[in-house]
């Protein structure tokens, strides 16, 4: 396992361009005052940036770099970096990047989570070896998430029942599908994605939506896009969007 520079804090995002999604790895360092610097290998794309610049101004600095960085890239740079569960990274949770701490100790028989001021913080036993490292926090990460899915789209799933005049009693499974959203089975049964509550507010509400308008119309006829832009007038927008982000959630 590398050992993490003090100095620097590691994160992964992401901007668009044109079709294409660039992901990106940041470095932020207390050493570097003003530059960035971006850097394109066979790894990946690479950013050294100041600890505070904000993020949306190193989007923007992406954003005008795009083209050079287009050219110089192969296809598997533009690839996701897997996530290596060190201090500094950073997991999506409502759309927002938060960033986890990651603190060995010998007295935790367990791996702990807390979630405090959007970071969160994890401990776990220091005599772990590397894959057993990364399988406990990983465990311990969905387990957290799955958790607060349950409550966020059952409060969501009630909201949106009420609004589309929806008298039956809805049931709420919440599963781990990679393919998939969510689903409506022919009892009603709604199957939600856990990692829906990665997702911006907006995007959890539209998929929420699109799923109770099965239980109106179980196809994807003008009638079902209907009442679904009826609920929701950005439906389409939001549908966009959620295109766009879909594909580059992590776990």
């Amino acid at each position: 396992m590398k050992r993490q520079d003090q100095t620097q804090t590691a994160e992964r995002n992401l901007v668009r361009f044109g079709n294409t999604t660039i992901r990106y790895e940041v470095r932020r360092s207390k050493k570097r005052k003003k530059t960035v610097r971006i850097i394109v290998d066979g790894r990946g794309i690479h950013i050294s940036a100041p600890l505070a610049m904000p993020e949306g101004e190193l989007r923007a600095i992406v954003r005008k770099r795009a083209d050079w960085i287009m050219r110089h890239a192969s296809e598997p740079s533009l690839q996701a970096l897997p996530k290596e569960f060190v201090s500094g990274e950073t997991l999506p949770y409502l759309g927002r990047n938060v960033r986890f701490v990651v603190e060995p100790s010998d007295e935790a028989r367990s791996t702990k989570i807390r979630f405090d001021h959007w970071s969160f913080r994890l401990t776990i036993p220091r005599n772990l070896d590397d894959n057993e490292r990364y399988d406990r926090i990983r465990s311990t990460l969905v387990t957290w998430y799955r958790e607060h899915a349950s409550k966020r789209l059952a409060d969501s799933v009630s909201h949106w029942h009420r609004r589309l005049g929806l008298t039956k009693e809805t049931r709420i499974l919440i599963r781990n599908q990679h393919q998939r959203w969510g689903s409506c089975a022919p009892d009603g049964t709604l199957r939600l994605n856990w990692r829906i509550v990665m997702l911006e507010p907006a995007l959890i509400e539209y998929v929420v939506v699109h799923e109770l308008a099965h239980l109106i119309h179980r196809n994807h006829s003008p009638d079902f896009w209907r009442v679904v832009s009826n609920a929701m007038p950005d439906a389409q927008r939001r549908r966009r969007r959620l295109r766009e982000v879909g594909g580059t959630l992590p776990l």
